[in-house]
This record gives C-alpha cells, sequence and structure tokens, in this order.
C-alpha cells in the first residue's frame, strides 16, 4: 500500500534550517508529481511547494527564496530543504502525493498524506 513518512522536523531558532523528508513507498515514486503542505494550530492546511517530475518546482509566495524542494527518485524521497526560518513557519508539515492531473496548490488534487511532521521555530 502507499505510504509517505515524514522526517526531519524540530525545534529550531528563528533564522535557522532545517531539512525534511518524505520517504515513499507502494506505488512507483518517479510517476507522481509530489507535494509539501502545512497546518498551523487553529489555521487551515496551506500550500508551500510542488515538484513536477524534476524540472518544474512550485512554491508558496510566503516560502519563495527560502525553501527549495527537491526530489531524488532513486531514493524514492522528496525533500523540503527549509531556509531563514520564521516563527510564522511553524506547523505541521506534511508531504502529499499529487493524482497524475490537477492543480498543484490544491489539497484536493493529492490522494495520499503522510502522518505529517512538527516543525517548531522559536523567535
Amino acid at each position: 500500500q502507499v505510504q509517505l513518512v515524514e522526517s526531519g522536523g524540530g525545534l529550531v531558532q528563528a533564522g535557522g534550517s532545517l531539512r525534511l523528508s518524505c520517504a515513499a513507498s507502494g506505488f512507483t515514486f518517479g510517476s507522481y508529481p509530489m507535494g509539501w503542505f502545512r497546518q498551523a494550530p487553529g489555521k487551515e492546511r496551506e500550500f508551500v511547494s510542488a515538484i513536477i517530475w524534476s524540472d518544474g518546482t512550485y512554491y508558496a509566495d510566503s516560502v519563495k527564496g527560502r525553501f527549495s524542494i527537491s526530489r531524488d527518485d532513486a531514493k524514492n524521497t522528496v525533500y523540503l530543504q527549509m531556509s531563514n526560518l520564521k516563527p510564522e513557519d511553524t506547523a505541521v508539515y506534511y508531504c502529499a502525493r499529487r493524482r497524475p492531473s490537477g492543480r498543484y496548490s490544491e489539497g484536493g488534487s493529492y490522494d495520499y498524506w503522510g502522518q505529517g511532521t512538527q516543525v517548531t521555530v522559536s523567535s
């Protein structure tokens, strides 16, 4: 069955960096676009970034220039490198598998989700 397992979250000071990983299994990883979303307490889930195979990347305006998404199809893993973190980046971060088509920024376009990893940025 499809599984997505995130790791790499933690507590970091503002201005610091973290790299999140999402290990995928149970499907042909290289055939699917992947995305990252986040949800802060009391807020709706929001789009963070997506990678459409290896040559198309998309970012929310709030993270553009600070976050970088990449994938290693040989390792069935998608990464989210986060730099210059801010307290407002504090959230649970989820990776998700996008359906073969659909808007990359909409959660409804994704059919499988990981359990999430907590990122906390202190000021």
